[in-house]
């Protein structure tokens, strides 16, 4: 899923990376152990995603489900697009189910992955319908829709009117307060693997890692500054292969910087569920749309880290390996 920024421009970071920096400095130093002072949630959008560049669809759930389960992670909630499971036929509810009765949470992604400023307002909402019928034959499902590519309307009638649907459904809005851009890694991979470059998984397990550490203190920044106050976050990242090699090592060292994972339903139980930001710029999550509002620069409202050059630098520079000569890159093994 890509997510929709209102400003096309490279981000320019200002202060907010300079005490990001230090921030991560001083909670990533080697064995350091420290209080939870904050909390985050895992949501996994997309689900159920086809085969991968490295797994097929029926082997990363079960990973993915094994490496929460290391994890300690009671809960995560997965937002199921409805359209992939149909796609996929019974294994598709198949995976749906094992991910329920593993204890996670199921939430409405939508049926068809729709940008809402490309649609009727009528059509997506019969979109999001048709999710709702497909998704209660499945137990554990919650009352949360995540908007695809975040893109909760560039119009101001057309955002509320979709605000109103929800309401007159019961659905609360399953927004993000801290974004990866774990979609754009895979993406990377997929290219090393079809160019027949070889893929340091080691590297990629550090760099997919770095990417999450650095986007949740850069929003827990980004809030505290805005709001005053560090919420329970909900952290966005994808039913991809990376999650299942990566996701257990991602807690791990979220809670090594202080974050303590807490159940994504608790998370949507923060004060700021209730806070609607009147603005359009909401492609970037709640905290981002929040201090949208209060003021903070546009240049500060998005981590250096969701950036296609600044990604794809460090991925060349760092997990891309030529293979050797007449070697063939093997990046399942």
């Amino acid at each position: 899923m890509r997510h929709l920024y209102l400003r096309a421009a490279p981000p320019t970071p200002g202060h907010l990376l300079v005490a990001v920096a230090a921030l991560i400095v001083a909670a990533c130093a080697p064995d350091r152990e420290m209080t939870p002072v904050r909390e985050i949630a895992i949501t996994i959008d997309d689900t159920t995603l086809p085969d991968g560049p490295l797994f097929d669809g029926e082997k990363r759930t079960r990973m993915l489900i094994d490496a929460l389960a290391n994890a300690g992670v009671d809960e995560a909630m997965f937002f199921v697009t409805t359209g992939n499971v149909e796609q996929a036929g019974p294994a598709g509810d198949a995976r749906i189910r094992a991910y329920a009765e593993a204890g996670h949470a199921l939430a409405n992604h939508s049926h068809s992955h729709l940008w809402l400023h490309e649609q009727d307002a009528d059509d997506y909402i019969a979109d999001l319908d048709r999710a709702i019928a497909r998704l209660a034959r499945f137990d554990n499902v919650q009352p949360y829709f995540r908007f695809p590519y975040l893109d909760e309307g560039r119009e101001v009638a057309k955002r509320d009117r979709l605000r109103a649907a929800l309401a007159e459904r019961g659905l609360r809005n399953g927004y993000v307060t801290v974004g990866t851009w774990d979609w754009f890694l895979v993406s990377l991979v997929s290219e090393a693997q079809s160019q027949g470059i070889d893929v340091s998984m080691d590297a990629l397990r550090d760099l997919y890692v770095d990417i999450f550490v650095t986007s949740a203190e850069y929003y827990d920044e980004l809030a505290r500054q805005a709001l005053g106050r560090s919420p329970r976050h909900v952290l966005l990242l994808h039913e991809n292969d990376l999650a299942a090699l990566f996701i257990d090592d991602a807690v791990a060292a979220l809670r090594r910087a202080g974050f303590r994972v807490i159940r994504a339903t608790d998370a949507f139980d923060d004060p700021i569920a209730a806070d609607e930001p009147d603005t359009l710029y909401l492609g970037q999550g709640r905290v981002a749309a929040l201090a949208h509002v209060a003021g903070v620069a546009d240049e500060d409202l998005r981590s250096p880290t969701e950036n296609a050059d600044y990604l794809r630098a460090r991925f060349d520079a760092e997990v891309a390996r030529l293979p050797d000569p007449g070697h063939v890159a093997h990046l399942h093994e």
